[in-house]
């Protein structure tokens, strides 16, 4: 049996320990311990988002170097990190990864978000979600497929070329490689949303459309039906201008929505030329990558 009962003050103490690299084995066995505690948390995070359809992937206990490494570098406490166990998921679109966080917001009550998109980690943007789980933080990052890639790039290049490219480090050339790529993916996931948000006002027009085409149905039955009991009376004269103001109304609703269309389409085309040139640049830049470290084992 994992032990669970260890002290904020216990866990933190170990922390500085592994932060100054004065650890023991006995450090390393409590570490282990400590790491193993989230695997309930972490398989009831992992089985809610496999009942939702999604497929994790990802760790179930951060490494004993990723752990040291991040208490150097950041203002934290062991105690405190809330990625000792994680997972992620990749969808297609930004689109798709605000609805997702939406619903894990549901699945997850009480979970925070760590939104690094607007303000990313050095060029790293994504949407982390902390859900807990008996006061065990398990961190769900969820990327779009442009993200990942970005990702899978600085993860790489990282093990490959320089460790420090990843927080900032390393080449010129790849710095602002990674600089240039992650603006861009940020500009055409910006569009995206913008244009899915065109996209649901026009939706909403087409329905509020379609409301006025069956209020002109009726309006011309009444209309047909008082001409037949030969009611002509000055109202029916009036109700009769006011149908044909509705129907000129339609209709320049119907002309400005074939416009407004026209555009979106266009620039729907163009968005996915343009994720397209950004994907190939990450690919090949991936592909370059796996080349080179096949070349140095």
């Amino acid at each position: 049996m994992i032990k669970n009962a260890f002290s904020k003050t216990q866990i933190d103490r170990l922390g500085d320990r592994l932060k100054g690299g004065s650890h023991t084995e006995s450090d390393l066995r409590l570490l282990d311990d400590y790491r193993r505690s989230f695997g309930e948390a972490y398989e009831a995070v992992v089985r809610t988002l496999r009942q939702r359809g999604e497929v994790p992937t990802g760790r179930l206990a951060k490494s004993t170097v990723s752990i040291a490494e991040k208490l150097r570098r950041e203002s934290i406490r062991l105690s405190q990190m809330q990625d000792i166990a994680g997972c992620r998921i990749v969808v297609g679109n930004v689109v798709e990864q605000e609805q997702l966080v939406a619903s894990l917001k549901t699945d997850f009550p009480g979970a925070t978000l760590i939104d690094r998109r607007d303000n990313p980690s050095f060029g790293y943007r994504a949407i982390h979600v902390i859900a807990v789980i008996s006061g065990k933080p398990i961190e769900i990052q969820v990327r779009s497929s442009l993200q990942h890639m970005w990702a899978e790039v600085s993860e790489k290049s990282s093990d490959v070329l320089d460790p420090t490219i990843k927080y900032g480090g390393g080449s010129d050339v790849w710095r602002n490689f990674l600089t240039v790529t992650s603006e861009s993916v940020a500009a055409c996931e910006e569009l995206e949303k913008e244009g899915n948000a065109f996209y649901e006002r026009v939706k909403k027009t087409v329905a509020e459309l379609a409301a006025h085409e069956e209020l002109e149905k009726k309006a011309n039955a009444i209309y047909e039906t008082a001409k037949k009991a030969d009611a002509a009376l000055p109202e029916l004269h009036e109700f009769g201008h006011e149908l044909q103001e509705l129907r000129a109304s339609l209709e320049g609703l119907k002309g400005d929505l074939e416009g407004h269309e026209q555009v979106n389409q266009e620039t729907r085309r163009k968005l996915v030329r343009l994720r397209n040139v950004i994907a190939d640049l990450l690919s090949r830049a991936i592909s370059d990558l796996d080349k080179l470290k096949g070349e140095k084992q």
